[in-house]
């Protein structure tokens, strides 16, 4: 089922913790955005994996993703959602009914304390709405600055960048940067590419990390941008072996 908002855009987050970085050379984002152009024509289908209808059923759904699988979420979350439908119900929920529900997404006793606190504070200081900035976001119980970027970018339609597992390892063997730390990912890979473009990036190389370029064995020789990939060899380089790496998300 497609994930689809309700929500129109409103005003940019903020981006006070973004770091400042030199100004990337001209062949290399020309070379960046020939990459993402190439993406959004081999996934013209990418978007949010995770299934949702308002920006309360996003957050959620996110805060369960953690070490977890958008398809696992997608698979606990209509249930939850019947039975709380908002904030201030999810904050009012049995904490044995909820932990029994969100169990299948794994570390499922943390989340059900961020989720209960979570009802809670948006109940109390946002009158059961979620607030549409970067700063009010990542003062949310179970809130970082990754899964703000998600629902901002996702619900409300404000740029920003998500640097989840995949972005991350992608985005160094595209040498869009060498960092591993994750506010540094954000505002390098930001540089490269137009802020009306950063949501849908995302999408582009996080699904192109699901089903080809892989943590190990990355599917090379069936890689639409490896003409533009520094990284290129480091997986199987052979097309027909390489296209049989090619998956889709596991379950």
């Amino acid at each position: 089922m497609a994930a689809t908002s309700r929500t129109t855009t409103r005003s940019a987050a903020s981006t006070s913790r973004t770091r400042k970085v030199p100004r990337p050379d001209l062949a290399t984002v020309r070379r960046a955005r020939r990459i993402n152009r190439t993406l959004a024509e081999t996934y013209p289908q990418a978007r949010a994996e995770l299934d949702f209808t308002s920006p309360y059923e996003l957050l959620v759904a996110t805060i369960l993703s953690a070490q977890s699988t958008d398809k696992r979420v997608n698979q606990v979350t209509p249930a939850l959602f019947r039975r709380w439908p908002d904030a201030v119900q999810l904050a009012g929920a049995d904490r044995a009914e909820l932990e029994e529900l969100i169990r299948p997404t794994g570390f499922f006793r943390a989340k059900t304390d961020s989720l209960l606190k979570l009802g809670r504070t948006l109940t109390e200081e946002f009158d059961g709405e979620v607030p549409r900035t970067l700063d009010e976001l990542v003062r949310l119980p179970g809130v970082g600055r990754k899964t703000a970027n998600v629902v901002l970018g996702n619900a409300f339609g404000v740029p920003g960048i998500t640097v989840d597992t995949h972005f991350a390892r992608l985005s160094r063997r595209f040498g869009w940067t060498t960092s591993k730390d994750p506010d540094t990912i954000e505002a390098e890979v930001g540089a490269l590419f137009e802020k009306k473009d950063w949501v849908m990036l995302c999408h582009h190389v996080i699904w192109h990390g699901r089903r080809r370029c892989h943590a190990r064995n990355p599917a090379c020789g069936a890689c639409p941008v490896s003409h533009l990939c520094p990284a290129f060899g480091e997986g199987e380089t052979d097309p027909a072996k390489a296209a049989k790496l090619v998956r889709e998300p596991r379950g």
